[in-house]
């Protein structure tokens, strides 16, 4: 029996330098540049997709990536729900794949809503699509409109629910939230650019060009593939965590892109057929990446570029990564914005001289791209929150 070829954590992590464009050397001219180099960029917090670009970019700017995410009438990266049901911008041409990839539980979140709002305010099938027509037509008639806006023209969604009665996170929500919900997860409309800055959550929701239907079995097939030329080598466990499939599932999307298996620290992990090679060395480099960056939440096994001690100050209790300073493919520290707006930065490991000169530069590099605006992670985790706060 042939051996597995093995592939080291150096390796991981040379191939991470270029992969994720993180070297200097390989930075994107455009922020679609890199979104399609890691498929997607996490978007639950507004401002990761703009500070995610940037530290990828060799010239970032915030009009740039808001021409990408805004301009019309088709914009170049789509903001859609899709791995683990999370928000990412992904290329535009991608956003279907990923949807029929991800999206089996779209009907299931319609049936869902509809049920809610029968038990809380007595709304039968027909009452919602009435609902849900007026909607579109309110957002066909006026281009754009936030929440707000659109329960203000459709007098139906302006009525309120006791979402989850008696626990300890119920809350009084507008009818328009879960209409919203179900457009925007079956691509029905889409958000477009916010009320506010670009670190701003109260998006303008407008019509969306309806996405093809593609076969949710190729299309698995095909995510499978973007995964592997972007994150892999990877384990089936780590695929399985990164896009909410079953392991069967997960076992079948390889198998089907014709994968080969190598030998990693964790077990068993899976490289494209021809990509297969041990990868050129890149200078020295670091980075500094926003909470709930895509490159560390690519992988469940994360020994190879994380000291599980750090793991606890790193990470909030449901897994969100805050404000990471990288170094040559590990992750050295944390950062976040003084609430006096300088940056902070602590290293939980010693990189070097070299690495430390290149982290004060890199802080630099942000500071000015930030310029006077105000970042607060959606997510704080312990370490942010003290480096926010200390002087």
């Amino acid at each position: 029996m042939t051996a597995l070829r093995r592939i080291t954590p150096a390796e991981r992590r040379a191939r991470l330098a270029r992969r994720h464009l993180l070297a200097p050397s390989a930075r994107a001219r455009t922020p679609e540049q890199v979104a399609e180099a890691l498929i997607g960029l996490h978007a639950t917090d507004p401002a990761t997709v703009f500070l995610a670009a940037a530290a990828r970019m060799h010239a970032p700017t915030v009009p740039a990536i808001e021409a990408a995410l805004y301009d019309e009438p088709v914009p170049a990266l789509a903001r859609i729900r899709c791995m683990r049901r999370t928000m990412f911008v992904t290329p535009a041409g991608l956003a279907p794949t990923l949807r029929a990839a991800t999206s089996r539980s779209a009907h299931r979140n319609r049936g869902d809503v509809v049920r809610r709002l029968r038990d809380a305010v007595g709304w039968d099938e027909a009452r919602y699509a009435a609902a849900e027509q007026q909607a579109l037509t309110a957002l066909a008639e006026h281009g754009a409109l936030t929440s707000a806006g659109l329960a203000a023209a459709v007098p139906a969604l302006r009525q309120q629910i006791v979402t989850y009665p008696g626990k300890p996170y119920e809350s009084r929500q507008r009818v328009c939230a879960h209409v919203i919900g179900v457009l925007a997860e079956e691509g029905r409309i889409r958000r477009a650019r916010p009320a506010g800055s670009w670190t701003s959550a109260q998006f303008r929701w407008t019509l969306a060009r309806p996405l093809p239907h593609l076969p949710a079995a190729d299309s698995m097939t095909a995510l499978a593939r973007h995964y592997l030329a972007a994150y892999g080598p990877a384990t089936a466990a780590d695929l399985k965590w990164w896009t909410g499939w079953s392991l069967t599932n997960t076992r079948k999307a390889i198998a089907a892109t014709g994968a080969e298996a190598v030998e990693l620290d964790e077990g068993t992990g899976y490289l494209l057929p021809d990509d297969n090679h041990t990868p050129a060395p890149t200078k020295p480099w670091v980075a500094l990446l926003p909470g709930l960056d895509s490159t560390p939440m690519g992988w469940r096994h994360r020994d190879w570029y994380l000291d599980g001690a750090h793991t606890k100050a790193l990470f909030d209790r449901n897994g969100n990564i805050g404000p990471t300073i990288w170094a040559d493919g590990r992750i050295v520290g944390a950062w976040a914005q003084h609430t006096d707006g300088h940056i902070n930065h602590t290293l939980l490991t010693d990189p070097g001289q070299e690495a430390r000169t290149a982290i004060e530069a890199e802080t630099a590099r942000l500071a000015a791209f930030l310029g006077g605006t105000r970042v607060t992670p959606a997510y704080r985790t312990p370490l942010e929150r003290h480096l926010a706060t200390t002087a």
